[in-house]
């Protein structure tokens, strides 16, 4: 079980009252259930999501950030057009990928990363959705909130192995999986064992 303690490890006392109940029924739910597991995924979400604070994906980038991140996506031509417009940004550069519709459909803002762990795309959304019964597809910002954001971020858990890497004490390979590289490894691996300490 996730105890308020485990959770001051890596957010606020408010933060930790906010999503103790959300968290724990995730991890009833996955497994999540020795204290490598639990200080795996707690060290994971807390970077993932600014300490628990953040839900929902941040795409108020400037021009020059926009040519950056997505070269594919953005260049001297349009970057201008699209700067510090998040919802247009989404538009532009999840269209037609993803289970995504075209810019046109407005389905790249609309399935924009939410959660914990972000869930990002209609086809994610949809694979969430039946996994655990729940419409998000018609109602993506209940993934922004606490029920679903901790438990999509359970589900992707489940879904991709990290039960096993966290019995492994594995934090680069968790690392890895969730984020495609080693970003943010240093907080990740200091936040992971501050949870194990929480717990001793």
């Amino acid at each position: 079980m996730i105890t308020k303690e485990n959770l001051l490890a890596v957010t606020t006392a408010e933060m930790a009252d906010k999503w103790i109940d959300a968290l724990n029924a995730t991890a009833e739910r996955f497994d999540i259930n020795t204290p490598d597991r639990i200080a795996g995924f707690l060290s994971q979400l807390a970077h993932e999501s600014a300490g628990f604070k953040a839900t929902r994906e941040n795409l108020n980038y400037s021009a020059e950030a926009l040519c950056r991140v997505w070269p594919s996506r953005f260049n001297a031509e349009n970057c201008q057009e699209y700067a510090r417009n998040p919802e247009k940004i989404a538009n532009k550069a999840y269209s037609s990928r993803m289970g995504n519709g075209d810019e046109a459909s407005g389905e790249g803002a609309k399935f924009l990363g939410r959660g914990l762990i972000q869930l990002t795309g209609k086809d994610n959304y949809t694979r969430f959705s039946n996994a655990v019964g729940v419409d998000v597809v018609e109602n993506p910002e209940l993934v922004a909130e606490p029920e679903m954001a901790a438990l999509s971020a359970g589900w992707f858990w489940s879904t991709n192995g990290l039960n096993a890497l966290a019995d492994s004490k594995d934090v680069v390979a968790m690392t890895k999986r969730i984020n495609g590289g080693t970003h943010g490894l240093d907080d990740r691996q200091a936040k992971y064992a501050a949870v194990l300490a929480s717990m001793a």
